[in-house]
């Protein structure tokens, strides 16, 4: 077995880079596919005949650059996507918000869309009844701020 390893590093890259892909898949964190690509410049060179001294180079090089300007760019494509294509929690950001119990510094509840929230504000006291826009999601808390009145502007 450590002979045909020895002969076929391509098969131990192939190997990492879909650990590193799994990885990548259950953290979205855009690190380990950096890695990943890295695993396969090291294929790469395993199947142009490299030492494997030369292929961990490779790797090395190669992840290290793409963490350090690939990722970079990537992160700020996605942090940086149109309101429409924001997912989770962001999608709640700058949405109107009820009052359905007083909201205070310390808590409250909100009625965002059809669901309630716990919130929370920074700015006085909220009645029920009154509406606010979302400006943060902390947790599982909606920091809330008044409704800008209409007639005021």
């Amino acid at each position: 077995m450590f002979e045909w390893l020895a002969e076929n590093w391509w098969a131990l890259w192939l190997t990492i880079f879909l650990v590193f892909a799994v990885v990548e898949m259950l953290t979205l964190d855009l690190f380990f596919i950096m890695l990943g690509g890295g695993a396969l410049a090291g294929l790469i060179s395993a199947f142009a005949g490299a030492d494997l001294w030369l292929q961990i180079v490779v790797f090395s090089v190669v992840s290290l650059l793409m963490i350090g300007f690939v990722r970079p760019v990537a992160l700020k494509h996605l942090r940086s996507s149109p309101a429409d294509q924001r997912s989770n929690v962001e999608r709640l950001i700058g949405e109107s918000a009820l009052v359905v119990e007083p909201v205070s510094a310390t808590g409250g509840r909100v009625k965002i869309g059809g669901d309630v929230w716990s919130a929370r504000t920074e700015t006085g006291e909220l009645a029920p009844g009154q509406h606010a826009v979302v400006r943060a999601i902390d947790g599982a808390t909606a920091v809330v701020v008044p409704e800008p009145d209409p007639a005021a502007q």
